[in-house]
């Protein structure tokens, strides 16, 4: 597949305020036209920092920003293709639905039957036709959110920025809204980027999800490549539940951890390799003792609407937690039973670059054979 021209690019960029430690540490990645992508992590992590060097209201103390190609540093924010959705929407009490969206039409001077035609158009965009006369004060959350959008993206912007819009909403209407903006992605064509702690959020509706801790990025990729494959334990516990615990990896498919040997599909360790074991909650089956590749004895059950979450724990006494829609009792033994592909092995404090050199060197040795 090839490669889309990337729209974005930041080379060996760092932010730093005065002596402190910086929020962004020699970061650089690229973002192609037309994807949506979603910059996951705690807070404090450097997410919307970067958002902010994006749009140019910060700028980069070191590095370099490229929009289209084209060197941004010293380009002010009101020069760059670039609008941002707020987290709380900065709307005009005062004004009402059109007005708002008109607003930067009208900065910029355009003639009236431009702008109505252009409002109208980023009404229809996120349904709300028909809502040109409403009062801000009397709107839903939802409903303004869209006014935000509509707003932003009447300037025709390559790139939409959107800086947690979804977080003072009931959950409900936060569902709902996650649908409506990755459907409004793909109907506009424009890169959005996305600000969010919410992993479940971000597995949803993201084309690339960029996992950031510390001023820096530690792993990008989609969201399926994010949740079966972390590259390292913050990852994997950042990214949804987890079951991590030490092991050892034997030789190249073949894995020791809960005192026993497991088949598994990952290589290029090194043989005896002390390493962290992922296996995912769901990915674990409830059987018998005898069927199971090992026991665990049920501490806890809770029921979480669509499944039970089941903590148990081993001989040795590591802890694991089980999702299924089966359920146990407390007290008894267990059995649970998992393929090899279920398996995740990570190297102890691998970085993305060292975990891709891996595999394309395992990759490469299978192709020769």
């Amino acid at each position: 597949m090839t490669k889309n021209q990337p729209i974005i690019r930041f080379e060996n960029v760092t932010k730093q305020y005065d002596d402190d430690k910086p929020i962004l540490n020699n970061v650089s990645f690229e973002m192609e036209k037309g994807k949506f992508y979603t910059l996951l992590g705690p807070s404090g992590c450097g997410k919307t920092t970067i958002l902010r060097l994006i749009s140019g209201l910060i700028e980069a103390t070191s590095g370099k920003i490229y929009i289209n190609d084209k060197l941004v540093n010293d380009t002010p924010a009101n020069k760059r293709q670039v609008n941002t959705v707020f987290q709380d929407y900065a709307l005009f009490p005062h004004l009402n639905v059109f007005d708002n969206v008109a607003f930067g039409l009208r900065v910029k001077k355009l003639p009236n039957d431009v702008i109505e035609k252009k409002v109208k158009e980023a009404l229809r965009f996120v349904n709300l036709q028909g809502y040109e006369n409403r009062e801000i004060t009397g709107m839903s959350g939802g409903q303004r959110q869209r006014v935000a959008i509509a707003r932003a993206i009447v300037n025709e912007p390559e790139v939409l920025l959107l800086d947690e819009p979804l977080s003072a909403l009931d959950l409900k209407l936060r569902t709902e809204m996650q649908y409506e903006l990755r459907e409004l992605q793909q109907r506009l064509g424009i890169t959005f980027v996305f600000v969010t702690h919410d992993q479940e959020e971000a597995l949803a509706m993201s084309d690339e999800i960029f996992v950031i801790n510390e001023g820096k990025i530690e792993q990008r990729g989609t969201p399926r490549d994010i949740y079966d494959e972390p590259i390292n334990r913050f990852v994997a516990d950042f990214i949804g539940e987890s079951n991590i615990i030490t092991g050892k990896m034997i030789q190249d498919f073949l894995v020791e951890f809960a005192g026993k040997q497991y088949d598994c599909v990952d290589q290029g360790f090194k043989p005896n390799e002390t390493v962290e074991i992922v296996i995912r909650p769901e990915d674990l089956e409830i059987t018998s003792v005898e069927r199971g590749k090992f026991a665990v004895k049920v501490d806890s059950i809770l029921f979480r609407g669509v499944h039970y979450e089941i903590i148990g724990y081993d001989e040795i006494g590591n802890e694991w937690m089980i999702h299924s829609t089966k359920t146990a009792t407390i007290g008894d033994k267990i059995g649970l039973y998992f393929e090899p592909e279920d398996i995740h092995v990570m190297r102890l404090g691998e970085t993305e670059e060292e975990f891709d050199a891996r595999l394309e060197s395992y990759t490469a040795q299978g192709a020769e054979k």
